[in-house]
């Protein structure tokens, strides 16, 4: 029997809908005497739900039988548009007051990374969003990671000061000590170029590390 996501959804709203119901009206059609429902009802399986499917390349879900280059780039979008939905609302009033803040403004693209990224958010004297920005890849270290290319950055912002924001493909937000390090260099890098440090957060899977919660952004 056909449960016709779509048709429940005008009727009753989206929030009556399971997972598998949303996401089989991207799919929109099922393969081989499934229906879309069947059909997403496997890739959750399959993928251990939706943050399992989030995580998947395009190219990992096209080749699973019945979804192709369409409905995987149907899935993607949808996963993208989410996250920028959350960012927007950040956009709308883009001033830090918290760690909580920076944590629920890049949970959703940061928490599930295969690898490490390092980012930046750059403000204003009034901690103020100017930017947020992309600087590295790779495991923190002090050959990755060049406090020169943050300090130069920062003035290209006209920032005031600047949040760093690595991840832990590990899940656990636990810092090293080259994490320790390399923050402390760059606080004191920073300093001598009257750019303030506010705080660095390391992304776990479900919980996130402040330094300056924790009292480690030292004063220079």
């Amino acid at each position: 029997m056909d449960e016709r996501p779509r048709e429940r959804l005008f009727k009753h709203g989206p929030e009556t809908l399971s997972e598998a119901e949303l996401l089989a009206i991207l799919l929109r059609t099922g393969s081989g005497g499934d229906t879309a429902v069947d059909m997403a009802r496997a890739l959750l399986q399959k993928f251990k739900g939706l943050r399992g499917l989030d995580q998947q390349p395009a190219q990992t879900l096209s080749q699973v039988k019945g979804i192709g280059q369409a409905k995987a780039a149907q899935i993607k979008a949808a996963f993208e548009l989410a996250k920028r939905v959350v960012q927007e609302a950040y956009a709308e009033r883009p001033r830090i007051r918290s760690s909580e803040d920076v944590y629920r403004m890049v949970k959703l693209q940061m928490r599930d990374l295969g690898r490490e990224e390092f980012r930046l958010i750059f403000l204003t004297g009034r901690n103020e969003i100017l930017s947020q920005k992309r600087l590295f890849e790779g495991s923190l270290s002090e050959s990755v990671v060049s406090p020169r290319e943050i300090i130069l950055t920062a003035i290209q912002q006209a920032a005031a000061s600047v949040i760093m924001i690595h991840n832990h493909p590990s899940g656990d937000p636990e810092p090293s000590p080259e994490d320790r390090n390399i923050t402390q260099k760059i606080v004191r890098a920073c300093h001598y170029c009257d750019i303030s440090v506010l705080d660095h957060l390391i992304i776990g899977r479900e919980s996130y590390f402040s330094f300056a919660d924790h009292g480690l952004i030292e004063s220079v």
